[in-house]
């Protein structure tokens, strides 16, 4: 047996190479209170992952305690110490009987030993090998933080060297990035070409040798003035040999190398399912992705009955907007309608969220109870990644000094199309992304689901979240139910894609053809979106898996409680656990039925 990272007696030789990593799993074994045990182990098993991966596991969810750390995680043997690490703490779980737990600790029981055994299914799968993409690699992600805007603060000179400290990492990442990518070259696990040439697309800027270009001396130019000038030189001095002699000249030789060797070497062939034990590595995504056992060919089919089901929806409006051709043809139609592109302006589209946002102020206490602290802005996606981004929402800063964020993705105003805005906004902005993942914050949780993530659930909550619509009264207008539609038969045509890409075979130009042709996606959406399935893949799949859940739910609630069916009650039980997988879900709801009843 390998030696117990969890034992209270003096380091192993495995602990202290561990402790070095900054990432060890130390703590006693067991407590004669199962509870205490639990809680321990939970904790110790936040605070591992917060050090193994400082940047993903803690920065991004607003714990800013590493953010001067950007760990190799990447690198082989920290690879094999995380999941070492997941092993034992595994092994310390089923030591705690969970039928001594109350029932909300036997919640957390059964939350860890599921993100446990998720997360050591991936261990047969070489992801490493594959480090860039372009939806959210480390150099990209560090290069937007240097906007100031993003989860990684840099409001305070301490703020500032700590970034700078991160960044000063990012050469021998790259070093471990291009080692990785060799290697995987030559075992068949690259990434496919398209691929490839976005993220050689977002690595050039970040190598240029003029400074004012490069994202990374941002910071350096936005010094306030009312610090010391002395603190303000030093800080510009401390960019400039960062940026001129480290960052720079690493991005330039990564970017080569991608350009150079990896492009050439790239997949011809797009989905997951052409890597070596591709299948089954798919399969372990998807059921990441979901929190179930469906299969890629039952999400395929589900994909295509809800296609034909929503369609059917848009056929019946389409009169009511002035359409009077194939039903099919709505949405290609809507496009082209200049009445529906009434932008001019980044700030007019900023307004316009703004405005839909004090709509729907008004009406979330009728579907509310319990409503975030945390506030909410607005704002346009960075230049940087614009033209690979999709719209998103970033978490508040823990200890207030940010509010929760709707990232908008704007390229060209001219053709920004309003008809989606009102159900964009409910699913990014609140409340969907923000109801969801800031009271989440809020919560007296342990650190590992209260700043963790279930990807069936919080999409699933969001895609729900744009059906609310109807409720405030915001899809009375045509346009905006059709904009609706338009993002949900978008989420359905995703499972016929990512599953199709995937574990089916199709090629790029068939996938792209399907969102056009059925989606009603202008091309070049289609191809951006096609290449974030590429990227991530299963992620797609869990919004509508997770909102028919919800929905289903929902309506079981009502049928079942009839005029003692409160929805605001029944909202803030969706979301008053946290993230839950969709069968711990559904068992909360039917908790929450049969309380109601009684």
């Amino acid at each position: 047996m390998p030696p117990n990272l969890l034992s209270a007696r003096g380091p192993t030789r495995r602990q202290v190479l561990l402790g070095a990593a900054g990432a060890a799993l130390v703590g006693p074994a067991r407590a004669a209170d199962p509870a205490r045990a639990l809680a321990s182990l939970a904790e110790r098993y936040y605070e591992a992952q917060a050090r193994f991966d400082p940047l993903y596991a803690a920065t991004l969810f607003g714990d800013n305690r590493f953010d001067d750390r950007l760990p190799l995680t990447i690198a082989p043997a920290q690879r094999q110490a995380r999941f070492s690490m997941l092993r034992e703490a595994q092994r310390e779980l089923a030591l705690i009987p969970r039928a001594a737990l109350a029932p909300g600790d036997a919640l957390t029981h059964d939350l860890l030993a599921r993100e446990l055994a998720t997360r050591l299914g991936f261990e047969p799968f070489p992801d490493h090998l594959m480090p860039l993409q372009q939806m959210d690699s480390v150099p990209v992600l560090l290069a937007n933080f240097a906007s100031g805007q993003g989860e990684q603060p840099l409001a305070t000179p301490a703020q500032q060297r700590a970034y700078l400290k991160r960044v000063g990492s990012l050469p021998a990442w790259s070093a471990q990035a291009i080692a990785n990518m060799r290697e995987g070259m030559a075992r068949g696990v690259v990434r496919p070409r398209p691929v490839v040439e976005s993220v050689l697309a977002q690595l050039r800027p970040l190598g240029s040798r003029r400074l004012e270009e490069n994202p990374f001396w941002g910071p350096a130019t936005r010094l306030p003035a009312a610090w010391p000038a002395r603190e303000r030189q030093r800080l510009q001095q401390a960019w400039r040999a960062v940026v001129e002699r480290q960052v720079a000249p690493a991005m330039r030789q990564l970017a080569e190398f991608v350009e150079r060797e990896y492009l050439p070497a790239s997949a011809s062939a797009p989905g997951w399912g052409a890597l070596p034990d591709g299948a089954a590595w798919y399969r372990q995504w998807v059921r990441d992705q979901t929190t179930t056992e469906l299969g890629p060919e039952e999400i395929h089919a589900l994909g295509r009955q809800e296609v034909a089901r929503i369609q059917a929806e848009l056929a019946r409006l389409g009169p009511a907007l002035g359409y009077a051709g194939e039903p099919r043809g709505l949405l290609a139609w809507v496009h082209e309608q200049a009445r529906f592109r009434p932008f001019r302006s980044e700030a007019q589209i900023i307004e316009a969220y703004r405005e839909i946002d004090r709509r729907v102020r008004e009406q979330l206490p009728r579907l509310f109870g319990r409503r975030p602290r945390a506030g909410l802005d607005i704002r346009p996606e960075p230049e940087l990644t614009r033209a690979t981004a999709s719209d998103h929402y970033a978490v508040p800063a823990e200890d207030g000094s940010r509010p929760g964020i709707f990232w908008a993705v704007i390229n060209d105003p001219a053709s920004y199309e309003s008809t989606g805005m009102a159900a964009l906004f409910l699913h990014e902005g609140q409340p969907g992304h923000h109801f969801q993942m800031a009271l989440q914050q809020e919560m007296r949780l342990p650190s590992f689901r209260r700043r963790g993530w279930i990807n069936a659930y919080g999409e699933g909550w969001a895609l729900y979240a744009e059906t609310l619509g109807h409720e405030m009264g915001l899809y009375e207008d045509p346009a905006a139910y059709v904009g609706q539609l338009r993002l949900e038969v978008f989420r359905a045509a995703r499972l016929v894609v990512d599953t199709g890409l995937h574990a089916q075979g199709w090629s790029v130009e068939q996938a792209v053809a399907y969102l056009v042709d059925e989606a009603g996606l202008w091309p070049p959406i289609a191809q951006s979106q096609v290449l974030r399935y590429l990227a991530w893949p299963a992620q797609a799949l869990g919004y509508k898996i997770g909102s028919l859940k919800i929905q289903q739910l929902r309506e079981r609630a009502r049928q079942a409680l009839g005029e003692r069916f409160d929805i605001a009650a029944f909202h803030d039980a969706v979301l008053g656990d946290g993230p839950l997988p969709l069968a711990l879900l559904e068992q909360r709801i039917e908790g929450w039925i049969a309380a109601r009843r009684g």
